[in-house]
């Protein structure tokens, strides 16, 4: 009798001291009205609708309308009718992570999805829409990083707290290089978001390009393009959180988000949804709001806390980087890696156009040395493919110029030192050492 005591005591201190709750008036789509809240709502509530018995559907408040809030689900509107009962969340949107979490693959709403049981939760709430630290408290970028990818590691030189825009077309192996980086990088801990993901690549992503090493010390939430566009979103703010958690913790964070662009998407769905007005290509303003908002989150911390290293993906429609997206997030992070079609078409992977690539933190990032070695490669780089046509029409002459002569014997090697397999990886010393002994001349064979 007293163990059933204790137990009913226990279920009846977590019951809320009240209920706040409003009912559906509207359903229009994916947009849901309801009424009778009074002022308990807020933009960014939290509001879950309970069509019957066992049946929750979470929804944000995206926006208001004549007195009736606006909601969006974060599932499918099935069972959900008119006078439905719309119950309030009392609290803000957090998410509790541990470090136990490291291994695992969650989803949006922070709940596991890779069969392994429940999450253990920690005891340090974080904020879903967290603030970045202020700025006259943020300690500088820190040292080099070591990604384990040659070409970044020696032309795009990313440091510790630093934010990079990887711009890519379609199929061109965006998410292959952020692979790479997550398993071989020199960062403590990695945090992936794969938002609007096709389902069918996760389990690839997982197995093939991440492997059980890179997972180990990974945190992976996953949004699959079929999801609703608050999952999509979410899974953003979630990655966030998650890689926040680990920095406040005093470590260093490599955080990755593959696709920025299926984030500002799923944004452009929902302002869409509650009547903004579109702009260019049909995004309204508070998409690139949000997209400043959430690239800020990373970066350094404040003193005493780790830093947070974000690689952020951007998938360039038609191949074009000055659409809207491209331009807003170039415009936001510390450098972009450029990654182009007609270099994957030839079979040098990873696709990355050195040249049009840049890194803020260069040329601080490395030794005067290095930036010597660094400018006289793209120097050879720049003349082959200024005099490629002539070159490939036979309208060249050897000896003509001394600086050509030199780049049709180094550019070939360069090239060779650029590929990498994803199985392959190169420290930082390693990479200037081979492109050093490339430009001697030597060249190194693989």
């Amino acid at each position: 009798m007293d163990r059933l005591a204790d137990q009913a005591l226990a279920a009846i201190d977590v019951i809320p001291e009240r209920e706040v709750f409003g009912r559906v008036t509207k359903i229009l789509g994916l947009l849901v009205e309801i009424a009778g809240f009074g002022t308990a709502l807020s933009i960014g509530s939290i509001v879950h609708l309970r069509p019957g018995q066992g049946v929750d559907i979470p929804c944000e408040v995206v926006g208001f309308r004549d007195a009736h809030a606006l909601l969006m689900p974060f599932g499918t509107l099935e069972g959900v009718g008119l006078g439905c009962k719309a119950v309030i969340q009392d609290h803000a949107p957090v998410i509790t992570p541990d470090e136990r979490w490291l291994g695992r693959v969650i989803n949006a709403l922070a709940q596991p999805i890779d069969g392994k049981g429940p999450l253990h939760q920690g005891g340090h709430p974080v904020p879903l829409k967290n603030k970045p630290p202020p700025p006259h408290s943020r300690q500088r970028m820190g040292k080099h990083l070591d990604l384990g990818v040659r070409a970044v590691n020696t032309f795009t030189a990313t440091c510790r707290g630093q934010r990079m825009g990887i711009f890519s077309g379609s199929g061109v192996g965006k998410s292959v290089l952020l692979s790479m980086m997550a398993r071989y990088t020199a960062a403590d801990v990695s945090v992936i978001g794969l938002v609007g993901e096709r389902g069918r690549e996760v389990q690839e992503f997982l197995e093939d390009d991440l492997g059980p090493d890179g997972l180990a010390r990974s945190v992976v939430i996953v949004a699959t393009g079929d999801e609703p566009a608050l999952m999509r979103r979410q899974a953003a703010y979630v990655t966030l959180a998650v890689a926040e958690y680990f920095r406040d913790q005093g470590k260093q964070v490599l955080c990755l988000i593959d696709s920025v662009t299926r984030f500002a998407m799923a944004q452009r769905e929902i302002g869409l949804s509650t009547g903004e007005p579109p702009t260019t290509k049909g995004y309204p303003p508070t998409t690139f709001g949000e997209l400043a908002r959430l690239l800020e989150r990373a970066g350094p911390g404040a003193p005493g806390m780790g830093g947070i290293t974000g690689l952020f993906s951007v998938l360039v429609e038609g191949d074009d980087t000055n659409e809207p997206v491209s331009d807003a997030v170039r415009g936001i992070v510390d450098g972009h890696i450029v990654m182009e079609r007609k270099i994957a078409d030839r079979g040098r992977y990873p696709a990355i156009n050195v040249l049009k690539s840049i890194s803020r933190a260069m040329p601080a990032a490395v030794s005067e040395e290095r930036n010597v070695l660094l400018r006289r490669a793209k120097q050879v780089i720049t003349t082959y493919e200024d005099m490629e046509e002539l070159i490939r029409l036979g309208a060249y002459r050897k000896g003509s110029d001394p600086k050509v002569d030199e780049a049709l014997i180094l550019y070939p090697r360069i090239e060779e030192f650029l590929n990498q397999h994803k199985d392959q990886s190169s420290t930082i010393d390693e990479s200037f050492a081979m492109l050093a002994e490339v430009l001697e001349g030597g060249g190194k064979k693989k």
